[in-house]
Formats: structure tokens, C-alpha cells, sequence
């Protein structure tokens, strides 16, 4: 894998290469608290299999622009940004893979610019033709699980204590980041199905890690992340700390704008694969009805899942390449 960077005159994205220059071109973009070397395991199978990977740090990460005003985060910004990459690697249709809140940029990508896609994976947070919005999402919680008088929001409780403790929020993650990064990357548990989410408890502990206002002290797990991949993303979030890709999440009004803006009600005809966590209790769409509005409208959905966890690539780096091979060949792309 090799480092690269290209700038416009709005932006600026490091990124990372592997394969041939002139194989079919494949993009991965990460989400939320991660750099583009976590897609390191599934860029070097692929790349030896003749296809060019791209996967760039997202605005507000790694060596990529780092805006500063909270706006500068809203999702048309960051699909611009991955416009320009892909201009600038040529604009042939790429098969686009999208992690976490990097799901929610490949699949407006894929709704704003169809001919930017010839097919769309994405893994762990399925796709939301209304947006990655908390307005959209609460319909979709399940409310004998999560009642309303207990859980007024659901699985998505941190996604409002975001949006009214921010500056709290970074500030406790950014009180020890090699722990934060620790105690946020840990593997899936099969014994929390069916239970509440953490998710769901982040205003009535005071925040993610309470009074403590900081995460506590535990070891890397290097099966998500391998140590030298670990230690660089901490060294990147020195750098950052967390209120960049926090503030992607304060950009709701004009996400839904953005979305309601698509083509075709954001409807998908490419090829779509959904990798879904069977552990996660934020987004198992087995376990809960957030996969709905996907099934609703995309033309062409395989659905696998694995288990694992919400860092699912990581968590299962084999499986996942395995599943999208298999994907790739049935559709024949």
C-alpha cells in the first residue's frame, strides 16, 4: 500500500493505493473514528486479484483537510470530496464500499451520481434513502424493545447526547485517546443479543464513559486492528482529536435537505450488498427494523451476515472479503 495525497482548491485527501492502475477501480471509505488504513486487509486481497484500491481519509481525518466549522461536515460537502477523488483517478465507474457513516457518503454517492457506481457495498449501516439523519432513524426503532417512556430515542440515545452535550463528548474522548480507541474497538458479543445497547444509555450514564469523563485503561485488541495500524490511527487522532468527526454528526437539516434532493426518491438500481453484524446491536437489521427503508429501495439487494460485531471489517477481515468475492461474481461485476 502506498500513500498518496491530491488537493483542489477546496479540499485536500490523503489516501491509500494498492493493485494495478489500470484495473477496475474499488473504493472504500471508512466512518466514524477511523483512518482509510482499516480497510488494509481487504485493499491487499483485492489489489492481488488485479483491482485498483483507493481508500482515502474522510474530511476531518488522518492526513485529509481538517475544516474546522461543524457545517463543513454536512454529507454533500464529503460527497463532493469523493467526486473529486474519483475525477482525479479517472471517473470510471468504481465499485464503492462504505463502513459506518462512510455508508451513508457511498450510497448518496450512488443516489446523486449513479454513473459514478457500477455497484455499492455497505457494511454495518444500511443504506437510509432519507439520510443518516436522527429524525429518520426513530421511526425505524423498535419499540417493544425499546419503549419510548424508558428509551425515548432508542438504540440512537448517543446520537442525541451528541447533538446536545458535543462539546462534552470530545472532550472525553479526546481526554485519553489511546484508551478511547481502545475501549471503542472491541469485538462483537454474541451474548448481547437481545439485550438493551450500550447505545441506547449514553445520557443516563452521563455520557460514554460516565463521571469519569474518560475512557478507562484497556488493551488494543490487535485482531481488529494490527498493532503498527493501531498505533497510526492513534498518532492521527493526536493530531485530530475527535471533534472533526464528531461534527459530522451535527449537520442533520441540511443531510435531509441533501437526501430529499436525490433523483428517484434516492432509490439505487446499481448492485447493492449489505453486510450486516449479527451482534451489532446498533444496526443488525435482523434484530431491528432499521433495514427497512434499504429493502424498500434498492433495485438489486443481497443481504450476508456475519458474526461480528459493528466493526465488522475488521472484526472479520477474511469472511467479509470472502462475501464480497462471492458477491462480485454472482453479479457478475
Amino acid at each position: 500500500m502506498i500513500a498518496r495525497r491530491t488537493t483542489s482548491p477546496r479540499h485536500a485527501t490523503h489516501y491509500w493505493e494498492a493493485g494495478p492502475e489500470g484495473g477496475p477501480l474499488l473504493i472504500f471509505v471508512h466512518g466514524w473514528p477511523q483512518i482509510g488504513l482499516m480497510w488494509r486487509a481487504q485493499m491487499e486481497a483485492f489489489a492481488s486479484q488485479g483491482w485498483h484500491c483507493i481508500a482515502p481519509d474522510m474530511r476531518g481525518y488522518g492526513g485529509s483537510s481538517i475544516p474546522i466549522a461543524p457545517e463543513a461536515y454536512a454529507l454533500q460537502e464529503v460527497v463532493d470530496d469523493m467526486v473529486e477523488l474519483h475525477d482525479y483517478l479517472g471517473a470510471h465507474p468504481a465499485l464503492w464500499v462504505g463502513h459506518d457513516l462512510g455508508s451513508p457518503v457511498v450510497g448518496a454517492l450512488a443516489a446523486h451520481h449513479p454513473t459514478r457506481s457500477r455497484g455499492v457495498v455497505f457494511a454495518s449501516v444500511p443504506y437510509s434513502p432519507q439520510a443518516f439523519a436522527l429524525s429518520s432513524l426513530l421511526p425505524l426503532v423498535d419499540r417493544r424493545f425499546y419503549p419510548p417512556d424508558q428509551y425515548p430515542d432508542g438504540q440512537w440515545d448517543y446520537y442525541r447526547f451528541y447533538l446536545t452535550h458535543f462539546e462534552q463528548t470530545v472532550a472525553d474522548f479526546d481526554a485519553d485517546i489511546p484508551a478511547a480507541l481502545a475501549a471503542i474497538y472491541r469485538s462483537g458479543d454474541p451474548s448481547s443479543v437481545g439485550k438493551v445497547s450500550r447505545t441506547a444509555v449514553v445520557t443516563r450514564n452521563g455520557g460514554w464513559f460516565g463521571s469519569a469523563h474518560r475512557a478507562p485503561t484497556v488493551t488494543p485488541d490487535p485482531a481488529l486492528w494490527p498493532v503498527a495500524d493501531f498505533d497510526a490511527l492513534v498518532d492521527a487522532f493526536r493530531v485530530t482529536g475527535f471533534r472533526p468527526g464528531n461534527s459530522w454528526y451535527l449537520n442533520d437539516a441540511a443531510n435531509l435537505a441533501y437526501a430529499h434532493a436525490a433523483p428517484d426518491g434516492g432509490r439505487l438500481c446499481q448492485p447493492v450488498l449489505f453486510l450486516n453484524g449479527d451482534f451489532d446491536g446498533l444496526c443488525d437489521i435482523n434484530h431491528n427494523r432499521v433495514g427497512e427503508p434499504m429493502r424498500h429501495t434498492c433495485d438489486d439487494l443481497s443481504v450476508i451476515s456475519l458474526p461480528a460485531g459493528h466493526w465488522l471489517p475488521l472484526e472479520r477481515k477474511a469472511e467479509s472479503i470472502e462475501a464480497i468475492r462471492s458477491w462480485l461474481r454472482t453479479k457478475n461485476l
